[in-house]
């Protein structure tokens, strides 16, 4: 009997489980796939908010060993403006990294923190009732436990299963991307990017280093099946039609095709059964968020799902995942439905995108746009109060025996910071640390962190904390 089996052992699934082993949840992560991805090896960015999780557990140091920094801006709509000064976070910048090793290092976590991983176990049916969740497996083999999560990307089997909706536009345009080698002169090269992509913002070509070079070019159609990886003809046709020539690719190292449908589950609860991750929403590449927003889903859940196992759960905090998750994907639909209407080579979609190059040069533009894609400026809605309440606190540091605020979340507690050295959390200290440091730099007495980072009250008083601490990490022990 397991606690919790997850459905997929991507990015999400991946941190789910090592996010409930803090918490010593029985974790039983299936991946269908019987060996880890390695011949598809796109490069992902890591957002400013999903580093900061990552330092909050620890782990950025070995993503950091694996990856390439660069700056944050430029990344709405490929609008080439620098980022401005003073972005709210202390991991400001991007992180490159290939994703089989993104996946990878969180596997390795997971399973260090004690998860079972099981490769080649498919889903293939599972019933729910009042105690639990028996899962059946593509070779008849029967498990049971007492919640299941769809991690299982966007052709979810646990979703349709589950019988919810997914409502949205399915693909109207498709792109190519891959890597691969090229005939022709690096100079032409670089003339004939210039003059297409004076009107063609979705086309790029340029160098990845050892002769090979990363190309994304539109696709004339949709595939029937879009998860049949392209052919190097399929590139050579879509380059003819785009540049007039095929540059004389020759010899790739992953070839893929995305489109640009957008879908939204319409529940990411039913019962003893979630949907996270790309199981739950799917969307364009814009901006490349997709990733960025599953380590987030499986962040904002795993301490949630672990209080509901553990029995210290407030009767409606699991509920907050959809209440607080569902909005901020609605979000991640909106702002990339707009980049790829910018991205169009039509009249109008390309003087709206003009404005908005203009509209950029004021630093408030463009830092709200660089914020809402790195996912900083999320609020969740815990009630009236400061401006604070609700949104994450960024990396500070506290006294000199005790680092940096980011360090003392490593193992996926809430936490008290206290300047007014009166607090306790005598009844949750099980669930919740405490710091007392009068030198921190901070506009209020105290303040409450979630274990996902979010600030959960801001005050001075006992009674009042003690409320706040109820509502969130369940009743005292005694």
């Amino acid at each position: 009997m397991f606690d919790v089996i997850i459905a997929g052992c991507g990015p999400t699934g991946a941190m789910l489980a090592a996010e409930l082993r803090l918490h010593e949840v029985r974790v039983l992560v299936l991946e269908k796939e019987p060996e880890p991805a390695s011949s598809f090896v796109r490069i992902v960015s890591l957002h400013m908010r999903s580093l900061e999780l990552l330092a909050m557990r620890g782990l950025l140091d070995r993503f950091l060993e694996r990856g390439r920094q660069r700056p944050v801006g430029g990344i709405f709509a490929a609008i080439a403006k620098s980022a401005p000064g003073g972005l709210d976070s202390a991991h400001d910048y991007l992180l490159g990294i290939p994703q089989p090793i993104v996946e990878q290092l969180l596997e390795d976590r997971a399973i260090e923190l004690g998860a079972q991983v099981r490769r080649g176990g498919a889903v293939d049916g599972f019933d729910q009732d009042d105690a639990g969740v028996t899962v059946e497996l593509a070779d008849g083999q029967r498990l049971r436990s007492r919640y299941l999560v769809g991690c299982d990307g966007a052709r979810s089997t646990v979703r349709k299963l589950l019988g919810v909706g997914f409502p949205g536009e399915p693909s109207r345009t498709e792109t190519l991307m891959g890597e691969m080698e090229i005939g022709v002169p690096q100079e032409e090269i670089a003339a004939k990017v210039t003059e297409i992509r004076e009107t063609n913002k979705v086309f790029s070509l340029g160098p990845f280093g050892e002769g090979v070079y990363r190309v994304v070019v539109p696709a004339a159609g949709v595939s029937e099946d879009r998860a049949e990886p392209p052919a190097l003809e399929d590139f050579a046709q879509a380059l003819r039609a785009v540049a007039g020539t095929d540059f004389g690719v020759h010899s790739p190292r992953w070839m893929s095709r995305f489109g640009d449908a957008t879908r939204l589950a319409e529940h990411y609860r039913v019962g003893r059964v979630l949907l996270a991750g790309d199981a739950a929403h799917i969307h364009p590449p814009a901006g490349g968020q997709g990733l960025n927003l599953g380590i987030q889903d499986a962040v904002n859940l795993g301490w949630k799902l672990a209080a509901q196992i553990r029995g210290w759960a407030p009767e409606t905090l699991l509920d907050t995942y959809q209440a607080e998750r569902h909005p901020v994907a609605a979000d991640v639909l909106d702002n990339t439905r707009a980049q790829v209407a910018l991205a169009s080579t039509e009249p109008g979609a390309q003087a709206v995108r003009r404005l908005l190059t203009e509209l950029m040069d004021f630093d408030e533009v463009n830092r709200y746009l660089i914020e809402k894609i790195t996912a900083i400026s999320i609020r969740y809605d815990f009630g009236p109060g400061p401006d604070l309440l609700g949104r994450r606190l960024r990396d500070i540091d506290i006294d000199l025996h005790q680092g940096r605020l980011y360090d003392r979340l490593h193992r996926g507690r809430g936490l008290v910071l206290d300047r007014t050295e009166r607090l306790s959390v005598e009844g949750w200290s099980g669930r919740v640390d405490l710091i007392t440091d009068p030198t921190a730099v901070l506009d209020f007495p105290a303040l409450l962190l979630r274990p996902d980072g979010y600030v959960a009250w801001l005050g001075e008083h006992q009674q009042d904390l003690n409320d706040h601490l109820t509502r969130w990490f369940g009743k005292p022990s005694e």
